[in-house]
């Protein structure tokens, strides 16, 4: 592979799969986000309260935190062609289904199941890191995650506009279905012309499944811890539903959520000891561990960052219009603008992570995000818009640019592993949004953006004194036994 990085040289096998995975990423969040816009259009066909409209979304993204983890593990077994042509094709159908629901028991069942299409995410970094040294790994993820991310304003942009174009109670449906018909077409073609690996590289796969190898007594322990978050993300999520939020669930079906969350979580802690006993009473060969306090501080990274960048989409429109008595379509065109970033900003964070350091890139990143946050959370009526919307942009940017740094150095801890790090450093992307949209529920909004400000203090604390650069080589044994070395810068 040449060092010269152009990305119209489709000469080249690893461009062509750089873009024949971000397509499938578009395609995936396109699938995911589909009914978004289109909700104005199922409401007033199935005539659902607003209740129900918001629990629709609310359910859209619950499914999504487990996926994720499954997604990784299941890539690093079964590599990322098969996963997400599988994924793409399952995700078709889902929205042919959904398509043709007749009242809000199926959307919802429709809407939480398809939430596994948005770990689609996850297979494509694991597709990425083959195709891509290190020395280009961060543009390369960055471009997949920011163009693909962009997949959910496509949905936004066309879909109303079919929907309206057919007109009709039904409009929505075929909206709906056009995407679930274009998700299996391209699941199809993407299993017909991707490859794991290079011609000639070896697809390293992990020696145990059901839990992330560890290889350090310390390590097993902060994994045991770090996975809690993500179940406390899904019981917020029940909490949400519940008599004390929306009322969609009674009290008995909430506290069953929750006791089916804990002997989950309970299971993943017995098969996290099952994979990784071993390393209390024999030591891990040196040649073969990693810091699974890498991926620790990287989850929270991501936590600050993608957590951000989804609940900030979330509120924005609403902010303008209560802040500056703005009329919702003006708004929605301002807050539509902070998705449009992604293009340039998440690739910029990995391009940067490459050319000077994956450390320092974070650290820049998130000093932005604290400051452009601790700005916002000042912001009154008395404040230009202009000045508003600046801030609100260069937050934007950084929190996305973020996003490609953490992405640029997930590929380069181990890469036999890389999508179980991937699925789980995505997951707590969601726990971040569910985090800080609970937040905003009980706080004012200018408090909602102090929290993001603090929060990325805190763990730009852990990046600058415990994050360390990638350097050198990792290793992974091939299946007659000899050692390879990967480079990691």
């Amino acid at each position: 592979m040449s060092d010269r990085f152009n990305l119209l040289d489709f000469s080249k096998a690893n461009i062509r799969t750089l873009h024949l995975t971000w397509l499938a990423f578009f395609v995936s969040f396109m699938v995911w986000f589909a009914h978004a816009p289109l909700m104005p259009f199922i409401r007033d066909a199935l005539q659902l309260t607003d209740l129900q409209t918001k629990v629709l979304l609310i359910l859209n993204v619950a499914m999504t935190i487990p996926a994720r983890i499954l997604v990784g593990m299941l890539v690093d077994r079964y590599g990322p062609r098969i996963l997400f042509s599988s994924i793409l094709i399952l995700g078709g159908l889902a929205s042919i289904a959904f398509a043709m629901s007749e009242n809000f028991q199926q959307l919802a069942l429709l809407r939480f199941l398809s939430g596994f299409v948005g770990a689609g995410f996850v297979v494509g970094i694991r597709m990425i890191s083959e195709w891509f040294p290190a020395r280009q790994t961060g543009v390369a993820q960055g471009i997949y995650g920011g163009w693909g991310n962009f997949g959910s304003a496509g949905a936004a942009g066309l879909l109303p506009i079919i929907a309206a174009s057919i007109g009709g109670p039904d409009g929505w449906r075929y909206a709906i279905a056009i995407t679930g018909v274009i998700a299996i077409a391209y699941g199809s073609l993407f299993y017909w012309r991707a490859r794991n690996t290079p011609k000639g590289s070896t697809y390293f796969k992990p020696k145990k499944t059901g839990a992330l190898e560890i290889t350090s007594g310390f390590d097993l322990a902060l994994y045991i811890l770090m996975n809690i978050p993500m179940y406390l993300a899904l019981g917020i999520l029940a909490w949400k539903l519940s008599p004390s939020g929306m009322k969609m669930l009674n009290e008995t079906t909430v506290y069953a959520i929750y006791a089916i969350l804990t002997v989950t979580y309970l299971f993943q802690v017995w098969k996290i000891w099952q994979v990784n006993a071993h390393v209390l009473k024999q030591p891990v060969p040196e040649l073969q561990r990693y810091s699974f306090t890498q991926v620790a501080i990287l989850d929270l990274a991501y936590m600050v960052t993608f957590g951000t960048e989804l609940a900030v989409v979330s509120m924005l429109a609403l902010f303008y219009v209560d802040m500056f008595a703005m009329d919702k379509v003006t708004a929605g065109l301002l807050a539509g603008s902070y998705a449009l970033i992604n293009l340039v900003a998440r690739p910029a964070g990995g391009l940067l992570s490459d050319k000077f350091g994956r450390k320092v890139t974070l650290i820049i990143v998130f000093v932005g995000i604290a400051l452009s946050f601790m700005v916002l959370s000042n912001v009154s009526n008395e404040w230009s818009l202009p000045m508003v919307v600046l801030a609100a942009t260069f937050g934007g940017i950084f929190s996305k640019a973020g996003s490609g740094a953490v992405y640029a150095m997930v590929p380069l801890i181990q890469r036999r592993l890389t999508g179980q790090i991937a699925g789980m450093t995505g997951a707590y992307g969601n726990v971040g949004g569910v985090a800080f949209l609970t937040v905003l529920a009980m706080v004012s909004t200018q408090t909602f953006f102090l929290v993001i400000s603090m929060t990325a203090i805190s763990v730009l604390l852990f990046i600058a004194f415990f994050l360390r650069e990638p350097k050198g080589h990792m290793s992974e044994v091939l299946p007659d036994g000899t050692v390879q070395l990967i480079e990691v810068n």
